[in-house]
């Protein structure tokens, strides 16, 4: 599959920030975010595929509906589509190496929408595994509860600054 090249975000009519994202496989992007966050839908599950380097394959409709982009877009996306900038480098990084591992890998994630809103779930992925071969990866996101949302979000403010020392 051929991966998508990443345009740059328009930016969203509210107010907003512009951030530019560098990632893991050396592009950018330029995206904006408001403060407008969308609630997680009670009884809904967002799931997605992804292949081994973590570009989209599937995307279920309530991952279409809260992401705000349309299928088409996602799928052949890679997932850091949806990397808001309030994540710390490490929390994804954490993310690979256990999933690299071939173990599960749990924990609470900020997601930036396609119109710069963004909304907080509680992800577990898991490796694929066909014929004893490790041929992607699934991700299963689940509504956070609100005080895990606060600790995570305080957590990551922490990381962030760290994560700027260093640089």
């Amino acid at each position: 599959m051929r991966v998508k090249t990443l345009p740059d975000m328009a930016p969203p009519l509210a107010d907003c920030t512009q951030h530019t994202l560098n990632y893991q496989d050396g592009t950018r992007r330029v995206v904006y975010c408001t403060e407008v966050e969308v609630p997680f839908p009670d009884g809904q599950l967002i799931v997605s595929r992804t292949d081994l380097a973590g570009v989209i394959t599937h995307a279920n409709n309530a991952f279409v509906l809260m992401s705000g982009y349309e299928l088409d877009e996602l799928i052949g996306a890679p997932h850091h589509i949806l990397r808001h900038p309030d994540m710390p480098r490490v929390a994804f990084a954490g993310l690979w190496e256990t999933i690299g591992q071939g173990k599960k890998w749990h924990g609470y994630v900020k997601n930036l929408r396609k119109d710069g809103a963004f909304y907080w779930v509680y992800a577990t992925v898991v490796p694929n595994i066909r014929d004893g071969k490790l041929v992607g990866y699934t991700s299963v996101r689940r509504k956070p509860s609100r005080s895990k949302i606060e600790s995570s979000a305080a957590l990551y403010v922490k990381l962030m600054a760290d994560e700027g020392a260093a640089s």
